[in-house]
């Protein structure tokens, strides 16, 4: 798996809303044809899709910025912006998105899997939605809203039927390279492979599984040392488990002591892989002594050697018949995607400074995002638009007095407690990030 990358980060931009129109119907013989502006088209959604197709996350390490279509602007004939289109990202099966936290948002664990990374800004509505009995002629529109944008990390845990678990240089790379077509590099000094290498296996009886050749672990790796939180990742999705102790230790560790470690590692790092179905597997057969009795004390299962072929055909068929007792046993696979990102809804209320508030929130910030607020018919709107949703009572309990600077978006205006007094434009107002 040349160009292997288990980490990266993405930047999702999804795609803003088009403006809605200001237009009036200007035809002959019809007098005062009335608002006809059309509203803006969404914005696009970016997906992040599993797919088989995708082996590992390179292409997002030196090209991480994933961007959704904009939507269309209203025109005038009642005619609506074009929806923004959605941008479709692939990414490999066992892919896990996070914020920066290390809050998972989600894991896409089958072929297919679907999440929502960023949703796509609301069209703005144009001055033909706006008619009224009391608001004949309204002379403003909405702007479009601005697509969801973050930085994800995204990390990948490979899927695989069989995880070859061991210390350095104990023969596992060896080994899948026996039983399968993959090609790891092999060599005699520790800490050979430094990336997970994937391999099917094909049996005689027609049965294919995949096994995943884990670089090696070392005591402590549940803490993340020798890089083992990166490692161990990669075994939380096996099936069965192949625990490797090297029969000849060149590193001085007995056979006993690395089953041990390496079976305290695993309980430590995550305890249901204990229960998970596994063979005892001792190595290097060929370099020691394997009279009947020499290692009953570590109730191995199969003893081998990836050299000589000793033990491969017995490891190779106990292997397939595990992997389909845990396939016929496993629940179909649930395609439902849980959204841990729930939206935000209503809004909130900051002192950013003495006499200075801001209000957060997107049902606030759409209440005034207007294409023109300058004149008294579109301040009127948004004083009764704030005056629904609360905000001068939220503005009141948050200590706000007649005088004070309130911002919402893009707008800044003086609060008084009966009438709000704005302040017009102002996009000279520097956007507090």
């Amino acid at each position: 798996m040349a160009g292997f990358v288990d980490e990266a980060q993405l930047h999702v931009k999804a795609g803003d809303g088009g403006a809605g129109a200001v237009s009036f119907r200007r035809e002959a013989h019809v007098d005062k044809g009335g608002p006809d502006g059309g509203d803006g088209g969404r914005g696009g959604n970016v997906w992040l899709v599993a797919t088989t197709n995708q082996s590992s996350l390179l292409g997002f390490r030196d090209h991480p910025h994933r961007r959704g279509g904009d939507g269309g602007h209203g025109g005038g004939k009642k005619k609506h912006g074009a929806r923004g289109a959605d941008l479709e990202v692939p990414v490999p099966v066992g892919t896990r998105a996070r914020r920066h936290d290390g809050t998972v948002l989600a894991d896409l664990a089958n072929s297919g899997d679907r999440w929502m990374a960023g949703e796509g800004g609301r069209g703005g509505r144009g001055n033909a939605s706006f008619l009224s009995n009391n608001r004949r002629a309204p002379a403003f529109a909405e702007q479009g809203e601005k697509g969801h944008e973050e930085w994800y990390d995204l990390e990948l845990a490979l899927v695989a039927d069989v995880a070859l678990v061991g210390f350095p240089n104990v023969g596992k790379s060896t080994l899948i390279s026996r039983i399968s077509a993959a090609k790891p590099k092999i060599a005699d000094y520790p800490f050979t492979t430094l990336e997970p290498h994937l391999g099917v296996v094909r049996t005689d009886g027609g049965s294919d599984y995949t096994v995943a050749d884990i670089p090696g672990l070392v005591e402590g790796a549940a803490e993340g040392k020798g890089l083992g939180h990166r490692f161990l990742r990669h075994i939380t999705r096996s099936r069965v488990l192949v625990v490797l102790v090297e029969l000849d230790p060149v590193t001085g560790v007995s056979p006993a002591d690395q089953l041990r470690i390496l079976l305290d590692e695993l309980g430590r790092y995550q305890p249901d892989l204990l229960d998970r179905p596994r063979l005892v597997v001792g190595s290097k057969a060929d370099m020691v002594d394997t009279t009947e009795g020499t290692y009953d004390d570590l109730r191995l299962d199969l003893v081998i050697s990836a050299v000589t072929g000793q033990g491969i055909g017995a490891l190779v068929g106990r292997l397939a018949t595990l992997v389909g007792e845990v396939r016929s046993s496993e629940p179909e696979a649930d395609r439902t995607i849980v959204i841990h990102r729930p939206l935000p809804e209503g809004f909130s209320v900051e002192r950013v400074g003495d006499g200075v508030f801001e209000v957060l929130g997107r049902v606030a910030e759409r209440a005034v995002s207007l294409n023109d607020v300058t004149s008294d018919e579109a301040a009127d709107f948004i004083q009764g638009r704030l005056r629904r949703l609360g905000v001068d009572r939220a503005l009141a309990r948050a200590g706000a007095k007649d005088g004070d600077l309130v911002h919402i978006g893009q707008l800044s205006f003086v609060w008084y407690r009966d009438q709000p007094e704005f302040t017009g434009d102002s996009t000279s107002r520097r956007r507090r990030s």
